[in-house]
């Protein structure tokens, strides 16, 4: 690999660890507080409000059925509103963002869910108040599963941010399609995916090794 292309490489890496880092951020902060409302709100929560569970699950699963590819360019107009322009690195953050925000507050839910019931009438019954639960219990209690979902979330959106730069967002998607597989260069494309799936793995041991120390039981 010649040095231009090492460069071309390591900066296509940057970008692709900003967007993942970015919009899992985002979806981190406003992920977590969806699940929390889907089960507060549910049937038997602490704060049983069906219609406004049905409503914001029906929200969430209307995203999450948009096919990735199409929401990116649905989203076009919103990305110019927010960030002036549809290309670049910093464009495919808010669609990326918007994708992976339903996607993990339902695997937060079900990590929120898993909570004991008994531990949740104790604090009840000592006279504990919702946001005690919530910040005493839940959370706490939910944290390995949070932390595992999160985790699952930005290896997914490592490939989403690899899907985005097909149309011009940069990173180690676009790499792959403009040098690896337009110009021909297989050495390219063999290293993007090497590249990718260290990526991968090494995310996955990082969220593997924080469940571990996370989980009590």
């Amino acid at each position: 690999m010649t040095p231009i292309m090492l460069e071309l490489l390591i900066r296509s890496l940057w970008e692709t660890i900003l967007m993942t880092v970015a919009s899992g951020v985002i979806s981190l902060v406003a992920g977590l507080p969806l699940g929390l409302a889907l089960v507060v709100t549910a049937r038997g929560g602490i704060a049983e409000n069906l219609w406004i569970n049905r409503g914001l699950g029906a929200v969430i699963n209307g995203f999450r059925s948009v096919p990735f590819i199409i929401l990116l360019v649905a989203l076009i107009p919103l990305t110019r509103l927010i960030v002036g322009t549809a290309l670049g690195t910093w464009a495919a953050i808010v669609p990326l963002a918007i994708a992976a925000t339903p996607y993990y507050a339902r695997i937060a839910e079900v990590s929120l869910r898993e909570v004991d019931r008994g531990l949740i009438d104790a604090v009840r019954a000592m006279g504990g108040n919702r946001w005690t639960i919530i910040r005493e219990v839940l959370v706490p209690e939910a944290l390995p599963g949070i932390v595992a979902g999160f985790t699952v979330t930005l290896v997914t959106l490592i490939g989403a941010s690899a899907m985005a730069g097909a149309i011009g967002a940069g990173g180690l998607g676009d790499l792959a399609i403009r040098y690896g597989y337009q110009r021909f260069e297989t050495d390219v494309m063999i290293t993007v995916v090497v590249v990718l799936i260290v990526l991968v793995c090494g995310i996955q041991w990082i969220g593997d090794r924080l469940v571990a120390k996370l989980d009590h039981k």
